[in-house]
């Protein structure tokens, strides 16, 4: 990873919010039993701080909920890890968000879906590595994923919840999106994220044996239009959502829809984010246990230092585009170009641009043989020691 382009501080900038936050992420833990190697969670995960306690998250609920915030998520690494989550799920109810889990079904059954329902939880997504149980559970790192996902799947439709399916597509899946849409209709599934793998922590470390080819994804999202056809024709109101990584695009997201605009992450240690993977910046961002929610979305400098568009470099600061992204994804930035305040290497106008290139070029050149570094704590400690 580049080496930070200046000091950490911590002095923010006069630049007031536009919004409240209206989206609130609670990653309740980075323990999970599964080692996939693309999770967004922190290359040094292991290393960091104790948990925050029942009582700690559920004041952040409140403080969150007060200041605006409508929809509630909980994810991890995998929070049904947990014991309060029922606890967590009712409380979030009772504030009135509209709450949503996100797991890997490992560690779910049906008397626990049974018990959210319960407590008021509106949705579960489940994620799959892939259609094919070996390759499935070569990348979970468990022999048993496979056939544990497709049971929860299962349980969930039984006991009345929308079927919220997520499959994060790979050069070793992508090639067979024909049966993983086939395996979603079979599960009788209301909504697939078909999400093109995105390459931040784990995925960065990952992408030469991750990222597609142009043609496997062109040939994907074509197939993925033919079944959206084929599907409609026949009655079915499935929605396949098909997600195109950013390295095959030639102007870059606007990151989080703007950086501290609608999204406001909560690590499992306290630490506020404005997107779930800013943590790698150098910025000293805030902690809830050390500052109120309103004073670190208004005041702190880490929310505030990308807003407004003050902070920007050329060619961002005079392109006529800016205000449609913001200069693209910070975190791309400083990983790709090595300073967080340059313009998204995704974008052709960028003077970093050939990274993207490059990555596409060896793509064409890498086969799913290439090696893989896997999301556990032994690699995690690794990454944690430099």
């Amino acid at each position: 990873m580049p080496e930070p382009t200046g000091p950490k501080q911590s002095a923010a900038p006069a630049v007031a919010p536009q919004s409240p936050p209206l989206w609130l992420l609670a990653e309740l833990t980075y323990k999970c039993p599964l080692q996939c190697p693309y999770c967004s969670n922190p290359l040094d995960f292991a290393d960091h701080g104790e948990e925050l306690t029942t009582e700690q998250w559920i004041d952040v609920f409140r403080q969150a909920r007060k200041m605006g915030a409508a929809q509630l998520g909980f994810s991890g690494g995998e929070p049904l890890v947990r014991r309060d989550l029922e606890q967590l799920i009712a409380e979030g109810r009772k504030l009135g968000y509209y709450t949503n889990l996100i797991t890997s079904g490992i560690g779910l059954n049906a008397d626990r879906i049974a018990a959210f329902r319960e407590a008021g939880l509106d949705h579960i997504q489940i994620s799959f590595q892939a259609s094919d149980e070996t390759v499935n559970n070569m990348l979970a790192g468990s022999d048993k994923a496979f056939q544990q996902k497709l049971k929860m799947a299962r349980e969930v439709k039984a006991q009345g919840y929308p079927m919220v399916l997520n499959f994060v597509t790979h050069k070793h899946n992508i090639d067979r999106i024909d049966r993983i849409i086939e395996l979603c209709v079979e599960l009788e599934a209301d909504f697939v994220e078909l999400a093109t793998c995105q390459y931040y922590g784990w995925a960065y470390e990952n992408k030469e044996s991750l990222l597609p080819t142009r043609a496997q994804l062109e040939r994907a999202e074509r197939i993925t239009n033919e079944y959206r056809d084929k599907l409609a024709a026949a009655g079915n109101p499935i929605k396949l959502i098909f997600v195109t990584p950013d390295y095959y695009e030639e102007r870059p997201k606007k990151c989080m829809n703007g950086w501290g605009e609608i999204f406001l992450t909560v690590t499992p240690d306290g630490t506020a984010l404005p997107c779930h993977s800013a943590r790698m910046l150098p910025i000293e961002f805030p902690n809830v246990k050390d500052s109120s929610l309103q004073h670190i979305w208004r005041d702190s400098f880490g929310f505030n230092h990308f807003r407004g568009d003050d902070w920007m470099q050329e060619p961002c600061r005079s392109c006529d585009e800016k205000e449609l992204d913001l200069g693209g994804c910070r975190c791309q930035a400083y990983m790709l170009a090595g300073d967080m305040n340059a313009a998204d290497p995704v974008c052709s106008k960028s003077p970093h641009h050939q990274t993207i290139l490059d990555a596409r070029a060896a793509a064409e050149n890498s086969g799913e043989d290439s090696p893989i570094t896997f999301r556990n704590e032994r690699n995690s400690r690794v990454f944690a020691r430099g």
